[in-house]
């Protein structure tokens, strides 16, 4: 028997997220008819080629779970010299940062809306990805569903094969439990390293933009904590 069996099929894997759909809106719908073709990428077109889709290869970020878009579109924006891939599987929100990036004709920014280990493992290279962020994912609150997090063993491995070295993995969340499981498993992870101090969150940079939902929560008390890791082997 080999040692390394092949992974399970997509079908059979425990999810990381639940599809759940809505009715679009207008700029929505114009995103999807207008807009999708050029910036929706799919699964079945093969591995990612940076130089083909964006006309360059320059510093990757990629987002898993990207809501509405709008301040991955925010971050797009305010940095041209990078690159910016965003996956989400909710329709509205891949519509809506279509409609916002189109409207804005941003030349560096795409996403795919599948499920982002099936992206990790078939569309990027390895040592292909030089930020990966994670904000405010789904926490899983019960403790049936922690299987379910994103921030787990094998993901946070796939995460380390995907970033070059020194890359970043970027998390986010406002659920304090979930901040405490993720410095946990990070800190315990072979081959990355607490960008800020070993055991301690990092504070909130300026480059990650306030969410609306985040305005709210802090206006309300609640607390948010940033964790960076770098990759170092």
């Amino acid at each position: 028997m080999s040692d390394n069996p092949s992974p399970r099929p997509f079908t059979e894997r425990i999810k990381t997220f639940m599809p759940r759909s809505s009715p679009l809106n207008t700029s929505q719908q114009r995103g999807i008819e207008e807009f999708a073709p050029h910036y929706v990428l799919k699964l079945a077109d093969g591995a990612l080629d940076q130089q083909a889709v964006f006309g360059r290869v320059a510093p990757l970020t990629l987002e898993i779970g990207f809501g509405m878009g709008h301040t991955l579109v925010e971050m797009a924006a305010a940095a041209p010299e990078r690159d910016f891939i965003g996956i989400e599987i909710h329709k509205p929100g891949v519509a809506q940062l279509c409609f916002d990036a189109g409207t804005r004709a941003l030349p560096n920014l795409r996403c795919y809306s599948e499920d982002a280990v099936e992206v990790l493992e078939k569309a990027i290279a390895d040592a292909g990805i030089d930020t990966l962020q994670l904000f405010f994912p789904d926490p899983w609150q019960k403790a049936r569903h922690h299987k379910r997090r994103f921030v787990r063993p094998d993901l946070i491995a796939l995460v380390r094969r995907k970033l070059r070295i020194g890359g970043r993995f970027h998390m986010a969340t406002d659920w304090a439990p979930y901040a405490e499981w993720m410095l946990e498993h990070m800190e315990a992870a072979p081959g990355f390293a607490n960008a800020h101090a070993r055991g301690e969150y990092h504070p909130r940079p300026d480059w990650r933009p306030l969410t609306k939902f985040e305005k709210r929560g802090q206006n309300q008390g609640h607390g948010v904590w940033d964790l960076i890791y770098e990759r170092i082997d």
